[in-house]
């Protein structure tokens, strides 16, 4: 009976990496490019043959929750590197978002935490928001919309000055124009630098 075996036939690698005898083996398979964890198989080895590329035939520990099983850089070992996949991540210097598909530690152009608004800039550890450019921002927008206000006022003032020049205005677009010409006065009183605290003067009722 010594003649058979009811045993599956295995073997181990030597220093080399080669099979020392025929037989089975488990081997760990990881990604070529990220090197995360794929899954494991038995492999039939002929003497002195390797195991596939991107393998290997130490068992590795299961991560925790929120880690990704990877083999290490230089091959020698497994670790648990963090997992985000799925999260956005936002660049520092143009506060883009972008959705993270690889696991491991982010690069140092990247951070999980989100700016607030866009004037917000990276310190190295948190968005601080750019209290002069968003003022800066506030007053740019101030001044366009004086501006239009200004516009519209002119453009009303004319129209009823030229029904009152021609002595062909009613007694209410005279009342018009005075109101315009007094909201005019009060555009004039407006500091566009307290942006964006601005109380607006009411238009006239066109």
């Amino acid at each position: 009976m010594a003649n058979y075996s009811v045993n599956v036939k295995e073997t181990t690698l030597d220093n080399d990496g080669h099979a020392m005898t025929s037989g089975w083996i488990t081997v760990f398979h990881v990604d070529a490019k990220t090197r995360e964890y794929r899954g494991a198989s038995y492999e039939y080895l002929m003497a002195g043959v390797g195991i596939p590329a991107n393998s290997y035939s130490d068992a590795p520990e299961l991560p925790p929750e929120g880690k990704a099983l990877c083999r290490a850089a230089d091959g020698l070992s497994w670790e648990h590197v963090p997992d985000y996949r799925g999260k956005a991540a936002y660049d520092t210097q143009t506060r883009l978002s972008t959705e993270i598909t690889e696991p491991g530690q982010l690069p140092e152009t990247l951070t999980l935490l989100a700016p607030v608004s866009e004037f917000d800039v990276w310190n190295g550890k948190k968005w601080v928001t750019d209290k002069d450019a968003q003022h800066q921002a506030d007053v740019n927008s101030a001044t366009q919309e004086l501006n239009e206000r200004f516009s519209t006022a002119n453009t009303r003032i004319q129209a009823l000055s030229d029904a009152v020049d021609m002595e062909l205005a009613t007694e209410e677009e005279k009342t018009l124009l005075g109101k315009w010409k007094e909201y005019r006065v009060l555009l004039n009183r407006v500091d566009v630098n307290s942006a964006p605290d601005i109380d607006w003067p009411e238009a006239p009722a066109v």
